[in-house]
């Protein structure tokens, strides 16, 4: 005979714990709905290679209906939790709409919170705030065919800075730097931080830091320290030439430099290439992601020294001079190394 206290499997205690715990998720679900409304916006940071520069993959607002390609934003959406199964399924399926686009690659990037509080829909006591999650993805611009408002947006065109591949770029010695120096100037040190308990850089160790100045050499990966600093200094304006938002030509800057990162660390960079490619291409998509120019012979005897490519024993014969061999990815090298990347050194001067 069965025992009443084991019916269904369940004790009577576990059987009125789980009630007592399902009211109370109950409950606090309903105080979180009338307290606020929660809003999370998703954003897709696609970055590739296209005719060996760097680029983002833009849309045009649907709010916009004009025609031309003036306008631009990063594709994404809104998350929703009644029909979406997560937020990465959410962000493929927006930019899959948006542009036609089926994401590869994705990871996170960056996370912020809106506490802005204004009144939504739900009465003049509920109030809507919003996290916006950005991904970043790597895809190949060469074969993906765009939807018609969809385009690919030179990265070098949102920060000009960046590209050191003909030398140092002519509008960092004509305008940011001095106009930095200028502005470093007007401004001394900053008060101690209440959160960090520490004394903050000053303006001019800041400018240093950022872009290499004062004997210090220019880091790669600082991307989105240098904009913030030229957003905080009033001088973004005068040097983007691209019609997005300041939010996103910031997710751009987080998005080069975490690839910049990523490059190092992890075979990321074969993501932007097909499947057979020279060295000389390869040479060419790690020189548009980081921004310098490598030295030819220096770059092939890293790559072929770290087991990042095998040959495949085919030779490419439309490269404008000498036959090619073509290699690929050795995917054994995951096994084999902790972080297998392409180890060029970030520091030089600006």
């Amino acid at each position: 005979m069965q025992d009443d206290a084991t019916t269904a499997g369940h004790g009577p205690y576990e059987a009125g714990s789980r009630n007592w715990h399902a009211a109370e998720q109950d409950a606090i679900g309903h105080r979180a709905a009338t307290s606020y409304a929660m809003t999370v916006s998703l954003t897709a940071v696609v970055l590739s290679v296209r005719n060996e520069r760097p680029v983002v993959m833009a849309t045009r607002p649907a709010s916009v209906t004009d025609t031309s390609d003036r306008y631009a934003v990063l594709p994404g959406g809104r998350f929703c939790p009644g029909r979406q199964p997560s937020l990465e399924g959410a962000l493929r399926d927006e930019v899959r709409q948006a542009t036609g686009v089926s994401l590869g690659y994705l990871e996170q990037l960056l996370t912020d919170y809106d506490r802005t509080t204004t009144h939504s829909d739900e009465g003049p006591s509920a109030s809507a705030r919003r996290l916006s999650v950005s991904y970043l993805s790597l895809s190949r611009a060469d074969a993906i065919p765009l939807r018609a408002g969809s385009r690919w947006l030179d990265v070098y065109e949102v920060l000009p800075w960046e590209d050191f591949r003909s030398g140092r770029p002519e509008i960092l010695a004509d305008v940011l730097i001095p106009a930095l120096e200028a502005w470093s100037a007007s401004g001394g040190g900053s008060e101690p931080s209440a959160l960090s308990g520490e004394n903050e850089l000053s303006r001019i160790e800041r400018a240093a830091v950022s872009f290499g100045v004062g004997g210090r050499s220019w880091d790669d990966e600082r991307v989105v320290e240098r904009f913030d600093l030229l957003l905080e200094a009033g001088l973004l304006p005068a040097v983007s030439t691209v019609d997005l938002c300041p939010g996103h030509v910031r997710l751009v800057a987080a998005g080069l430099g975490r690839l910049r990162s990523k490059v190092r660390n992890r075979p990321v960079v074969f993501e932007l290439l097909p499947v057979e490619f020279t060295l000389f291409e390869l040479q060419r998509v790690v020189e548009a992601v980081l921004g310098p120019t490598l030295h030819k012979q220096n770059f092939r005897r890293l790559v072929e020294s770290t087991g990042l490519v095998e040959p495949t024993g085919e030779m490419r014969n439309n490269t404008g001079g000498r036959p090619a061999k073509t290699f690929r990815f050795r995917r054994e090298v995951l096994l084999e190394r902790p972080a297998p990347g392409v180890h060029v050194r970030s520091g030089r001067a600006a």
